[in-house]
């Protein structure tokens, strides 16, 4: 008895194997792109998304039907020269072809369209404590590269040490209107000089999801407190910009951004987060491809670098002019209502995630039928069109 139930164990376990592999590799093949090629071999410029792009209809599906090739060191980089093809049941693989000497693994989309933000942008809650630049050599009315700012707040700093200054940009909100701010950090009128602010559709979410620092420049202290006076002396960098008293003033952080990340579905969590755009950079109310947004949903909401949204407009309510043909109310409002009919959400774009934040993350917009707008919801990429 014992011998027969184990070999019905055996029997039931394979079968169970068989079927899986066969679902798996049926939802793979559903996934491939008919006109794909057989093989493809890396060249400079490529990008992640792009190749995925080449035998997939769904890019950022690459991670579940991607073959890892355990030979190779780390078998998530590829490089120019790898052969990719499609060899073993509908499964993406590569073997290493001729890579050049010093050919660096590709990304997911080129580091060029987003570096501005991944080495000059930060979300924080509090920046009142950090210290600050007070003044300028020679009585300046700004600091430059010829001349020392002059910093309260770094009692310990010593010759040599870097720090990045900082000026506080943006106010983010979950939902209402953001706000601008000047360089000391207070609330100035108009638009501000990154992202253009509309009033998002819906006021369930008004939670205050941090401060937007914008990093001027880089200097290195020259000499730090002393009994006369309580500052520290940095020269500044000839790559940056003018600093401004009231700007911030934090460490250098050597590796603020990560190098390398994959496009995948959200988690359940990022799901949930119920997130938004909250803003579209160069001032611009929609974005296209290209196009850099901030979204109100970070790390603490389960958001990680290569998270792939589809971004949606939310349908709006409208009167029925037919049943209500003499009623008063607005014809299109974001809000329900008596006498209103909600429209369905309108399909936007895909938008994946490059740096996280807390409560806010930078998404750059991939592709899709029409401009992402400021107050335009985010879904699974899968969702229904």
């Amino acid at each position: 008895m014992a011998g027969t139930l184990q070999r019905l164990s055996r029997s039931f376990r394979t079968g169970c194997a068989v079927a899986l592999l066969t679902v798996t590799t049926f939802a793979a093949a559903q996934q491939m792109r008919g006109d794909h090629p057989e093989t493809y071999v890396v060249v400079r410029g490529d990008t992640l998304w792009g190749i995925a792009g080449r035998f997939l209809d769904k890019p950022w599906l690459w991670p579940e039907i991607w073959q890892a090739n355990p030979q190779i060191a780390n078998p998530h980089l590829i490089y120019p020269g790898d052969v990719i093809s499609l060899a073993y049941l509908n499964r993406v693989t590569m073997r290493p072809g001729p890579r050049p000497v010093d050919a660096a693994p590709i990304n997911a989309i080129p580091l060029s369209d987003v570096e501005p933000f991944l080495k000059n942008r930060r979300i924080v809650f509090d920046f009142d404590t950090l210290p600050h630049v007070l003044g300028y050599e020679d009585g300046r009315l700004r600091g430059s590269v010829d001349r020392n700012i002059y910093v309260k707040g770094l009692e310990n700093a010593r010759p040599g040490d870097r720090y990045a200054v900082l000026r506080a940009a943006t106010e983010f909100y979950g939902a209402r209107r953001s706000r601008d701010l000047d360089f000391r950090g207070a609330r100035i009128p108009g638009e501000s000089n990154l992202w253009a602010q509309t009033q998002p559709r819906s006021r369930q979410q008004d939670a205050f999801l941090g401060y937007e620092m914008v990093q001027m420049g880089v200097g290195t202290v020259v000499h730090g407190p002393t009994a006369e006076s309580d500052t520290a002396a940095l020269a500044l960098d000839n790559d940056g910009y003018e600093a401004r008293a009231g700007d911030r003033v934090v460490p250098v952080n050597p590796q603020p951004y990560d190098l390398q990340f994959f496009p995948h579905p959200p988690s359940a969590d990022a799901l949930s987060a119920d997130a938004r755009v909250i803003g579209v950079a160069d001032m611009l109310v929609t974005g296209g491809p290209r196009d850099v947004i901030a979204i109100s949903a970070g790390h603490q909401n389960g958001v990680d670098n290569g998270t792939v949204f589809s971004v949606w407009r939310t349908g709006s309510h409208v009167v029925d002019r037919v049943n209500h043909p003499n009623t008063s109310r607005i014809t299109d409002s974001p809000n329900a209502g008596t006498r209103r009919d909600r429209l369905p959400d309108e399909y936007a774009a895909h938008a994946m995630v490059f740096l996280t934040f807390d409560f806010v993350s930078y998404a750059l917009v991939m592709e899709g039928e029409k401009p992402a707008g400021v107050g335009y919801t985010l879904k699974h990429p899968d969702a229904e069109q």
